[in-house]
């Protein structure tokens, strides 16, 4: 490995993909500064669910293998739940079939079975999975990397060549569309409802089979956080009461106790979806290394320590 200053990296990019990376970076012994344009619990992985699994990310293969690599860590991290903010919590995957978890998951996640009649009105499978309450997540990431002899800048850049570095890793998800650009990431929008918690203990993930419609609850600390939809290309960043209102109405179809939750608050996030993530070696105009991990969806969280790592290896030159 190199020394000095040809041993720095710059990560761009605050959220959950880019944070992961610099704590990689940095921990394998590498000068680290992330730059963020927003202070990091202030970016769009702060208001994400966060439930681990795959989740509209292509491709599938590699989406599976770095998923199960992120699970490795995030059931060591489960231990120490309220330090990392992840825990392993009970649930049900409506409209999912062992026959569809059993060939790349089965064997890593112990306890699958098939729901009841009585348990649920469709198919769906019970499964433990990792939970993450990401505003305590990112926290504890930022501390991890500033444990770890990283930086921490709250800048923007107009383009990726201005960093100051030999080498940059390029995680800033949505804005690569301008950015590098590529105008093939677009947002899928993600709307959510938080509410005072009836005393739900385990999630549920709901996709209508005619509609296409999506529900879902996680039991997240103080809060119960209520989904949600999945729109494409849409832009805005303000919650629709109307939209609301609907994602309040299907969750209570499922547990009915949360027709009386309070609303705590509204949260919108915009996904950074691309036909595939792009991770991968390129260079800048001066010949400088730049690595891309972008593009990652709504499985940012799922996938992060997977890429994080395959990342960390791409740049090292």
């Amino acid at each position: 490995m190199t020394t000095g200053l040809d041993d720095e990296v710059v990560v761009v990019g605050g959220g959950v993909v880019g944070l992961t990376t610099a704590v990689v970076l940095a921990e394998r012994g590498r000068r680290v500064r992330l730059w963020t344009r927003e202070p990091v619990g202030r970016t769009t992985s702060a208001v994400a669910g966060a439930l681990w699994w795959p989740y509209r990310i292509e491709p599938v293969a590699r989406a599976r293998a770095w998923a199960l690599s992120s699970l490795d860590v995030y059931e060591e991290l489960a231990a120490r739940p309220a330090e990392s903010g992840v825990r392993m919590v009970e649930g049900v995957l409506g409209e999912t079939g062992l026959d569809e978890v059993a060939a790349w998951a089965a064997s890593r996640l112990p306890g699958l079975r098939a729901t009841t009649a009585a348990e649920y009105g469709g198919a769906g499978l019970w499964a433990r999975l990792p939970l993450i309450d990401m505003p305590a997540h990112l926290a504890w990431l930022r501390a991890r990397l500033l444990a770890a002899g990283g930086a921490v800048e709250t800048r923007a850049v107009a383009g990726l060549a201005e960093v100051d570095a030999p080498v940059v890793v390029n995680c800033t998800g949505l804005g690569a569309r301008e950015l590098v650009p590529d105008a093939s990431v677009r947002p899928v929008r993600g709307q959510l409802v938080v509410v005072e918690n009836p005393g739900i203990r385990t999630w549920t993930v709901s996709t209508d089979p005619v509609s296409g419609e999506m529900a879902y609850f996680f039991p997240q600390p103080g809060r119960l956080v209520l989904g949600g939809t999945a729109e494409e290309d849409a832009w805005s960043a303000e919650p629709d009461p109307a939209v609301a209102e609907a994602i309040v109405r299907r969750c209570a179809a499922l547990r009915p106790e949360i027709a009386g939750a309070r609303v705590l608050g509204h949260l919108v996030g915009l996904r950074p979806a691309r036909d595939a993530v792009r991770l991968e070696r390129a260079s800048l105009p001066d010949g400088r290394l730049l690595v891309h991990n972008y593009g990652h969806g709504g499985a940012g969280v799922t996938v992060a320590w997977g890429c994080a790592r395959e990342a960390a290896s791409l740049a090292t030159r």
